[in-house]
C-alpha cells in the first residue's frame, strides 16, 4: 500500500481522538456542568433552640454521713436488781414509755419510812407550836422569864425545820422509787438491753449503760462545704434554713430527701479550707438511719436568672467548651462559651451568649462554621427530650 493511501485511513481516526481529547480538557478547565452542580448536597436540617433568661437555683454536690438528732445512753439512778426488761431490740418507743423495772420494795419501804418521820416531826412542830403559843402569853404577863420564851421559840423553829427535811426526805424516796421503773426519755429506736433480768445495777458515776436510744423521725446530715461555696450561698441570707437540700442515699439514689440546712459551723477548719455544716430531713419512710453514707446537692437560697443551654448542644475544642449559633441568614457561627452549673441536664451560661440567640441542639458533628444550614425551631422541652 502506498503511503497516500496508508495516510487516508488513519487520518480520520487520529482526528476524532484528537478532537475528543481537546473536548475533554475543555470539559476539565471549564468546572463541573449544571448536571453536577445540581447533584450538591443541600444544607444539613438542624434544630434550634432560641435562648430565653429562666429562673434558675445554683446547686452544688457534697458527700455526708447521716447523724441523729438526739442520742440517748439510758442509765439507772437507783441501784438495786432489774426485775423486767419491757422492751425487744430494734422496737420503736415513744417518750415515756417503761423500759426497765428495778426492784421496787426497797424503794417502797423508804417511802413508808419517811412517811413516817414527817409525820413524827409534824407532830412535834404542832407541839412546840403550841407551846411558844402558852409562853408567850406568860411572857406578856411577865409570869416566866425571857429565856423560857427563847427556848419555846428555839424550840418551834427546830420542829418547824425537822418537818422541811422529813418532807424533803420524802420526796427523794418518792423520785427513786419512781427512777426504779425506768423510761424512755425520748421517742426513738432502742438497741439492745445491754444488761437483761437479774443483774445488779449501781448508780451514780460508774452507773452502767442499759440501752441506747436513737430518735429517728428526724435525722442530720453532716457535711463540709468548700469556703467559696459557703460565701456565696450565705450572702444576702438571712437565716441558713433559707437554703435547700437535696439528699439520696449513697446505697439506693432512687429516692428524693428534701430537706434544709440546720446550721452551720462557728469557725473555718483552716486544715480543709471548709465548714462544717448540718442539714436537717425528715425520716417520712423510716428508712434513714444514723451512719448512713448520702450524697448531698446545697441550693443557694434564692434564685437568678440564667441562660441555659442543652448538654449535647455543647462542644469541646481542646480545653474550650463552645456552642454554633445560627445567624439571620441561617449561616452557622462559632461561639465559644463559658459554662457554669448543671441544672435539670443543662449548663448554664456564664457567658459568651445573649438572650435571643439561636442555638444548635443537634447535629453539631455534621455543622462547620460558615456552613448554611436549614433550620427548624424546638422548644426546650423538645431539645432536652433527644438528651433524656
Amino acid at each position: 500500500m502506498s503511503a497516500s493511501a496508508l495516510w487516508r485511513r488513519v487520518a480520520p481516526r487520529g482526528l476524532v481522538l484528537g478532537l475528543l481529547a481537546v473536548g475533554l480538557g475543555l470539559t476539565y478547565l471549564s468546572g463541573p456542568s449544571v448536571a453536577e452542580q445540581n447533584m450538591a448536597p443541600p444544607p444539613p436540617q438542624v434544630e434550634l433552640l432560641e435562648l430565653q433568661p429562666e429562673a434558675v437555683r445554683a446547686w452544688v454536690s457534697y458527700s455526708g454521713r447521716l447523724a441523729p438528732v438526739q442520742s440517748v445512753n439510758i442509765k439507772p439512778q437507783v441501784s438495786g436488781r432489774i426485775e423486767k426488761v419491757l422492751f425487744a431490740e430494734g422496737d420503736v418507743v415513744k417518750q415515756g414509755q417503761p423500759l426497765f423495772v428495778i426492784d421496787l420494795r426497797p424503794h417502797q419501804a423508804q417511802v413508808q419510812q419517811a412517811k413516817a418521820q414527817l409525820t413524827t416531826a409534824q407532830s412535834r412542830a404542832r407541839l412546840a407550836q403550841d407551846e411558844l403559843a402558852r409562853v408567850s402569853q406568860l411572857i406578856a404577863k411577865k409570869l416566866v422569864a425571857q429565856s423560857v420564851y427563847d427556848t419555846a421559840l428555839s424550840n418551834q423553829q427546830v420542829s418547824d425545820a425537822a418537818v422541811l427535811q422529813a418532807q424533803a426526805e420524802l420526796d427523794q424516796a418518792a423520785l427513786n422509787l419512781e427512777y426504779a421503773q425506768i423510761k424512755a426519755p425520748i421517742s426513738g429506736r432502742i438497741s439492745r438491753a445491754e444488761l437483761t433480768q437479774g443483774n445488779l445495777v449501781d448508780a451514780g458515776a460508774s452507773a452502767p449503760v442499759l440501752a441506747t436510744i436513737v430518735a429517728n423521725d428526724k435525722l442530720f446530715a453532716e457535711f463540709n462545704v468548700d469556703e467559696s461555696s459557703y460565701l456565696r450561698f450565705v450572702r444576702n441570707v438571712k437565716t441558713a434554713s433559707e437554703m435547700p437540700v437535696e439528699m439520696t442515699l449513697a446505697a439506693d439514689d432512687s429516692v428524693v430527701y428534701h430537706g434544709h440546712i440546720a446550721s452551720f459551723d462557728n469557725q473555718l477548719d483552716v486544715r480543709t479550707g471548709t465548714i462544717r455544716a448540718r442539714a436537717l430531713f425528715d425520716n417520712a419512710d423510716g428508712a434513714l438511719t444514723s451512719g448512713m453514707f448520702a450524697t448531698l446537692r446545697l441550693g443557694a437560697a434564692q434564685e437568678v436568672s440564667a441562660l441555659l443551654v442543652p448538654e449535647r448542644a455543647v462542644g469541646t475544642n481542646q480545653s474550650k467548651k463552645f456552642v454554633m449559633v445560627v445567624d439571620a441568614q441561617n449561616i452557622a457561627q462559632y461561639r465559644e462559651v463559658v459554662l457554669g452549673d448543671y441544672v435539670g441536664g443543662q449548663r448554664v451560661v456564664t457567658t459568651g451568649l445573649e438572650a435571643g440567640e439561636k442555638v444548635i441542639v443537634n447535629g453539631l458533628s455534621h455543622v462547620r462554621p460558615g456552613m448554611p444550614v436549614q433550620p427548624q425551631m424546638v422548644g426546650a422541652e423538645a431539645a432536652l427530650a433527644h438528651t433524656k
